[in-house]
C-alpha cells in the first residue's frame, strides 16, 4: 500500500479471507499481472512420451526467451527429476513455488520428490497445502497421497 492509503494491507487481506476467497485461485494464475501462460502443449507431449531431455531443451529456451511462468519451472523441475537430476529438479520446483506458492502441480511434484528421497515430513507438508487447495480432492492431492503411501511402504521393507 502507498503511504497515502488509509487501509492497511492486513485489513484488505482480512476482507478477502472473510469473503471466503482462498489461495486456490493462484494455482493456474500467472505470477505477474498480464503474464500469459505459454503454450506448453508440445512440451507436455514430449514429457508424456518420456522425452525429458528434449523437453528440458524446449523449456530452457522459453526461459532464455524471457518467459517467467511457474508452469515452465514446474515442468522443467519434473523433467530434470525424471531424467535423474534431482538437484536441478529441486531447484526448478523451488522457482515455481517462489513465483506461485500455491501451484498445485509444483506442490505435487516437489512432494513426490521428497517422498522418493525418504523425506516424508516435507512431502506431508506439501500434501497439507494441497488439502487446503483441494478440500474435496483433486488429482494432484490424490497422486501425492499415493506417492507418500508408496514411499512409506517401501521404507518399511
Amino acid at each position: 500500500m502507498t503511504s497515502g492509503s488509509t487501509t492497511p494491507w492486513w485489513a484488505a487481506l482480512t476482507l478477502v479471507l472473510a469473503a471466503g476467497l482462498s489461495p486456490s485461485f493462484a494455482a493456474d494464475t500467472p505470477s505477474k499481472p498480464g503474464a500469459a501462460a505459454p503454450d506448453l502443449t508440445a512440451v507436455r507431449a514430449k514429457i508424456k512420451a518420456k522425452e525429458f531431455k528434449p523437453a528440458i531443451t524446449d523449456l530452457t529456451a522459453l526461459l532464455d526467451g524471457g518467459t517467467n511462468h511457474p508452469d515452465v519451472y514446474n515442468l522443467l523441475g519434473f523433467s530434470y527429476r525424471k531424467s535423474g537430476d534431482r538437484t536441478n529438479g529441486a531447484l526448478y520446483y523451488r522457482k515455481a513455488l517462489d513465483l506461485d506458492p500455491w501451484h498445485k502441480g509444483a506442490l505435487e511434484y516437489q512432494g513426490a520428490m521428497f517422498a522418493e528421497n525418504g523425506d516424508i515430513p516435507k512431502a506431508k507438508a506439501n500434501l497439507a497445502k494441497l488439502v487446503q487447495l483441494c478440500p474435496s480432492g483433486c488429482e494432484e492431492r490424490e497422486d501425492l497421497e499415493k506417492d507418500i503411501k508408496d514411499a512409506q511402504v517401501k521404507k518399511r521393507k
